[in-house]
């Protein structure tokens, strides 16, 4: 199957959608930058890695999903979180390592959980969800609930054996899963041209599967084509891949020190961000003005800061809980 290449032309989009995806992210990014200060200070720990730039992807293509849809992602997913709805007070507690967090304060940057929102993991294991997202497609079509499921992973994933199991399950199982590789350029530090030597649709093509690469930078764009394949899978025609071109402005992780790329490349795609984009757009369109943008920057920055104030007042988990949610309790029936 031939695999395409999306843009956004145009839109059928309005004025309050386009500014709910502006809002959304503008809220990612300043989540990201507060993360990152508050983890020079000692208050998150362990591991983090930041979302900023890939903004267009978790919005546009979350944005196509119904309530009861499923979505699994990699550990970059603060951003998949917020996009989804998730509480950012929960969100940054989880990063604290507190009782309120999302997954009560045991899985921390990487691995928020909200079974009511359909959020069903970041994942630090690469690739070890995509088989669970054709699990997930499975029980879709077995129980006949027709939700979808979103499965989010990186460039990286795309060498390890899960991913062609993966793909290839799906089709032969008629799952109604949606692959979406975000495809930052690096794996880590090394170069996505110096770990493949092929386009990235091609291999989800080679499985008999629509394959897309999209511009990854552009929130509409993502939408459109995530939009299409959602329809697609939810007609029970089977799996659909995405590959969407982007680009994180931050290091692998928190720890990275950034030797392998340079400030020149990170500063062009600074000149693509998504957020000035849309804001370009809808400026030129009569969509918005500078004084509601700059509500909309107030708003993002007041919900961040009060995610922290409740953070910060929230509690560590008991030292009694230290055992719980080990086993599942055996049922009595």
């Amino acid at each position: 199957m031939s695999t395409e290449t999306t843009s956004a032309a145009g839109t059928t989009l309005g004025a309050e959608q386009l500014g709910m995806f502006l809002y959304q992210m503008l809220l990612i990014r300043r989540f990201e930058e507060k993360c990152g200060e508050l983890y020079t200070k000692g208050k998150i720990r362990g591991f983090l890695h930041l979302y900023t730039g890939q903004e267009a992807c978790a919005v546009g293509s979350i944005a196509t999903l119904e309530d009861h849809d499923k979505i699994v992602t990699h550990y970059r997913d603060h951003g998949h979180a917020l996009a989804r709805g998730l509480d950012p007070n929960r969100v940054m507690a989880e990063l604290f390592g507190k009782a309120t967090g999302v997954s009560g304060g045991r899985g921390g940057s990487m691995h928020l959980y909200d079974v009511a929102k359909g959020f069903l993991g970041g994942y630090a294991i690469v690739t070890a969800h995509l088989p669970l997202a054709v699990g997930l497609g499975m029980a879709s079509n077995i129980k006949k609930e027709n939700f979808v499921t979103l499965c989010v992973f990186g460039d990286g994933s795309v060498g390890e054996g899960e991913f062609h199991e993966a793909l290839n399950l799906s089709v032969l199982w008629n799952t109604p899963t949606i692959f979406f590789c975000e495809n930052n350029l690096y794996g880590m530090g090394v170069p996505f041209h110096a770990s493949l030597s092929t386009d990235i649709p091609k291999l989800a093509a080679a499985y008999n599967m629509p394959a897309v690469s999209v511009d990854g930078m552009d929130v509409v764009a993502v939408h459109e084509a995530t939009k299409k394949a959602v329809e697609h899978a939810r007609l029970g025609k089977g799996p659909y891949f995405i590959e969407a071109m982007t680009y994180r402005y931050r290091g692998h992780s928190m720890s990275d020190p950034e030797l392998y790329r340079l400030k020149d490349e990170i500063e062009e795609y600074r000149q693509r961000d998504a957020i000035e984009r849309l804001k370009t757009r809808m400026l030129e369109a009569g969509q918005i003005d500078e004084a509601r943008y700059q509500e909309l920057v107030a708003r993002a920055e007041q919900v961040v800061d009060e995610a922290v104030e409740f953070s910060e007042r929230s509690p560590q988990p008991g030292i009694e809980t230290l055992y719980d949610h080990l086993y599942k309790e055996p049922s009595n029936g």
